[in-house]
């Protein structure tokens, strides 16, 4: 089978719901524009699905979806639409939250939970689906691309390797260790299922793959992912 490019996602505000593509630009920091704002408290604490020295959990941020277009980014709720800096959309996230938060463009701190694009092969999320009895949707994963394969988890195979994807080029970097938050209906997915306890059995919590730009350009669905190697 040629590997290629199956789907391209992006998530514009963390932790809420993304936006698929058909190609988008990857720069050094990871794909342009993704995960570039976040939710953010008075402490500075990071709105997420978990609690960490950054993050903080807060379920509430993941009834919402972000999208971009040519007039700047969007957040739609079930109460309505509005464009990221108005102060309108921090009054409605902080009500929903039920304390005082903003969106914030990334500054010192990193949006990311590591890597920069996470990736994942058609063949893993089956081999998952099938093996558990879980929906395995890639947006469950928050996962940048998925790609076409037929080997379950080769994708793990392809650690310290250069990946040209479209005009980039990729090194996978390390295997992603999941939490909580797979588990959750989010972006569009049901979350039918349990993923997280399985997967702490039989995977060590881990699934799809983190990689770093190392050469940017733009990926789109359709490209082949070739040039693996050390």
């Amino acid at each position: 089978m040629r590997q290629q490019v199956a789907g391209v996602r992006r998530y514009p505000v963390k932790a809420m719901g993304g936006e698929a593509l058909d190609a988008v630009a990857l720069d050094v920091r990871g794909v342009v524009g993704d995960r570039w704002f976040a939710v953010v408290d008075d402490d500075g604490h990071i709105a997420s699905g978990k609690n960490t020295r950054r993050f903080r959990r807060r379920d509430a941020v993941f009834g919402y979806a972000a999208s971009t277009d040519a007039d700047g980014v969007f957040v739609t709720g079930d109460a309505g639409r509005w464009r990221v800096g108005d102060t309108a959309l921090d009054a409605e996230l902080s009500s929903s939250f039920g304390l005082q938060v903003r969106v914030l463009p990334e500054a010192g701190v990193s949006h990311f939970d590591d890597g920069a694009v996470s990736l994942v092969g058609t063949a893993t999320l089956r081999w998952c689906e099938e093996r558990w009895g879980i929906d395995a949707d890639p947006r469950r994963l928050r996962a940048n691309l998925v790609i076409e394969t037929d080997e379950p988890f080769v994708e793990e195979t392809w650690m310290g390797s250069s990946v040209a994807v479209g005009s980039a080029e990729l090194r996978v970097v390390q295997r992603v260790e999941r939490c909580r938050t797979i588990d959750l209906a989010q972006d569009g997915a049901s979350g039918r299922g349990r993923w997280l306890k399985p997967l702490a059995a039989e995977r060590d919590m881990q699934v799809a793959v983190y990689a770093d730009v190392v050469v940017p350009g733009v990926v789109g669905v359709g490209d082949g992912v070739s040039g693996l190697g050390g």
